[in-house]
């Protein structure tokens, strides 16, 4: 048994040299001093950050636009998530489950920069692309994720409103819902934390917010104001990070 993990890490090592070779890639160019030289001329460039009032201010309206496609996304995914996710718990048949399972299995497996590319070419450059990029894909994880809390939710107070004489929809309402909201909202709130990231970079296809003028301050050499752009990405990132968890930290303790 001690001899497949160094099998394991030969066959590894193996494929990356293969990768390597197949990729054609120069790590000699890389690591040379003309390489170390260009790369940190390169570098420098970043230094100091661009902090013109005029590039702020556009600067703080990308930002801005970030927040609300990440937002607006993920209340869409949201909500699209717990359409789908009943039908996906199996609450409407086996046949529904199955077909809307391989629908949110669709919509998850293409990731955000394919839908955002596709959303740009349906729908224009500019916000609304990235904003559907992000609802399309996140739908898919949440309704799945949605699916699996429900099918996992405690039955009996659904039965014993049923036995009462609820009729479905209000034994869902009082008897299931309130036990799963605190978990359905932790859920959300965690991918807002991974769609502000991706609504970050999802400018690089022309869906708007910080990461469009990111792409467009590359393309130019203007590294000063990519610097910035960078710096405030990360302080956005983190922001709502912390938010989030605090949010969700609350949830957990309201739910125990």
């Amino acid at each position: 048994m001690m001899l497949v993990p160094w099998l394991l890490l030969g066959g590894f090592v193996l494929v990356a040299a293969a990768s390597f070779w197949y990729l054609q890639l120069d790590l000699a160019a890389l690591v040379s001093a003309d390489g170390g030289h260009q790369m940190l001329q390169y570098a420098a460039g970043f230094f100091p950050p661009e902090l013109a009032p005029a590039f702020l201010a556009r600067m703080f309206h990308a930002g801005l636009e970030t927040v609300a496609i990440s937002a607006i996304g993920t209340l869409l995914a949201a909500v699209a998530g717990l359409a789908l996710g009943l039908p996906a718990s199996g609450r409407f048949g086996q046949i529904a489950r199955a077909v809307t399972r391989l629908l949110l299995n669709f919509l998850r497996s293409i990731p955000e920069l394919v839908w955002a590319a596709l959303m740009v070419i349906a729908a224009g450059l500019g916000p609304f692309a990235g904003t559907l990029a992000l609802a399309l894909h996140t739908s898919g994880v949440l309704g799945r994720l949605f699916a699996e809390t429900l099918e996992n939710a405690p039955s009996t107070p659904t039965a014993a409103l049923h036995d009462a004489g609820s009729d479905a929809a209000a034994a869902f309402l009082y008897g299931t819902l309130p036990s799963v909201m605190p978990q359905l909202v932790s859920y959300t709130l965690y991918r807002w934390e991974n769609n502000i990231r991706m609504a970050a970079v999802l400018g690089v296809v022309g869906a708007g917010g910080l990461g469009q003028m990111l792409f467009v301050s590359l393309s130019l050499f203007k590294q000063a104001e990519a610097s910035t752009l960078i710096i405030s990405m990360l302080v956005l990132v983190a922001s709502v990070d912390a938010i989030s968890a605090v949010l969700r930290r609350m949830l957990g303790r309201s739910g125990g």
